[in-house]
């Protein structure tokens, strides 16, 4: 039996007992429910941990004041779950609702506010929403100036959230700005090899990346796979993480060897970390494939491009736009090799799952009926191309 499932046993007792001895909306039995709540949500049994935030959200209606701050967390909670699920407007309206409470209830600096005000950016970072994720990150920041010691943890982790939503705004300046202010916090307060520092250099790689600055992006990943290293297990994932993007670096520089040995040490330990079926595997043998394409190791490329769509197969459903893009790279392959047929027929599959899977102007679709033209001009079929 798991420590959650001990706690849930535990915690399902004490309430069982409290039903007997207590008035039905005593606010022991909403704390009950929330507790039973929260080990359901650990155990990432969402739909069990919603019905009892739920009725622990009931009794506090009719055993507490409107404006108690139990009401904030119950709401908070909710919101936590629907997030976990996806359902990112419902997410939304129960965190704006626990703010709102919060608001009323706690001083104006109060560290639940900015947990409010941080969870609320999440969801809209996560909604795609960039503007409104930023005002609400940085609303956090601005209270946690006001709370905080200068170089709290909390106020680096609120400089990375910032960080995260202007590189997605593609704002690569203030991304880099606040990734490495949050950097220099987590050096004063953190020991010298904790994960957040690689967690941070990892950081500011990738908005180096983005920027197309090769060089310095390889020197952030490199530093965060040595604190990586040292501070986490040797199969962990977040090292394949760093191996891959340090081998990224490296194909996109040309550096196509020194590419595939970060690739395949990956490989290495997603093999060791994961199911032997997980998508991140069919990813890693999909990269390794790209390199050996690059470097014209055709029939190397086409047995890790073969492999990666063997997982996509088993892992996801038929008509996952992953699967097309697989079938689409074997077709590339077959047509580098000159083996005409055999990619148009591998375009034309990956062609049916894109029209299934994409709206009908998706850019992919264009490119495939793009590959498919090619080839038959290769072909020498020239009415067929034009047609495509």
């Amino acid at each position: 039996m798991s420590e959650y499932s001990k706690a849930l046993s535990s915690l399902e007792r004490s309430l069982e007992i409290f039903k007997i001895a207590l008035p039905p909306n005593h606010p022991l039995l909403a704390t009950s429910y929330n507790n039973i709540g929260m080990v359901y949500s650990h155990m990432d049994k969402y739909s069990k941990a919603l019905s009892s935030y739920e009725r622990s959200l009931e009794i506090r209606k009719i055993a507490v004041p409107p404006n108690h701050p139990d009401f904030a967390q119950s709401y908070n909670n909710i919101a936590m779950v629907y997030s976990h699920m996806g359902e990112y407007s419902k997410a939304l309206s129960s965190y704006e609702r626990s703010l709102e409470i919060r608001k009323i209830a706690l001083p104006p600096n109060h560290p639940d506010l900015v947990t409010s005000y941080n969870n609320i950016g999440g969801v809209y970072d996560n909604m795609g929403e960039y503007s409104k994720a930023l005002s609400s990150y940085e609303r956090s920041l601005e209270i946690f100036k006001i709370a905080l010691p200068p170089n709290h943890p909390s106020l680096a982790t609120s400089y990375n959230n910032i960080g995260g939503v202007c590189d997605n705004m593609g704002e690569y300046s203030k991304a880099l700005s606040s990734y490495e202010r949050s950097l220099e916090i987590d050096k004063i307060s953190l020991p010298p090899n904790h994960p957040s520092l690689a967690t941070s250099y990892n950081n500011i790689g990738g908005v180096y990346y983005h920027m197309g600055e090769y060089s310095k992006a390889l020197s952030s990943y490199e530093r965060s796979l040595e604190i990586f290293k040292i501070a986490l297990p040797p199969n962990h994932p977040d090292l394949a993480t760093s191996c891959n993007n340090i081998a990224v670096m490296y194909d996109n520089m040309g550096e196509y060897s020194k590419a595939l040995s970060s690739y395949e040490r990956s490989l290495e330990i997603l093999k060791i970390a994961l199911p032997p079926n997980h998508p991140l595997l069919a990813t890693s043998y999909n990269n390794i494939a790209v390199v050996y394409d690059n470097m014209s190791e055709y029939s190397k490329a086409l047995s890790s491009y073969e492999r990666s769509l063997e997982i996509f197969k088993i892992a996801l459903t038929p008509n996952h736009p992953d699967l097309a893009s697989s079938y689409n790279n074997i077709g590339m392959v077959y047509s580098h090799m000159g083996e005409y047929s055999k990619a148009v027929s591998l375009y034309e599959r990956s062609l049916e799952i894109f029209k299934i899977a994409l709206p009908p102007n998706h850019p992919l679709l264009a490119t495939s009926y793009n590959n498919i033209g090619m080839v038959y001009s290769h072909m020498g079929e020239y009415s067929k191309a034009l047609s495509s």
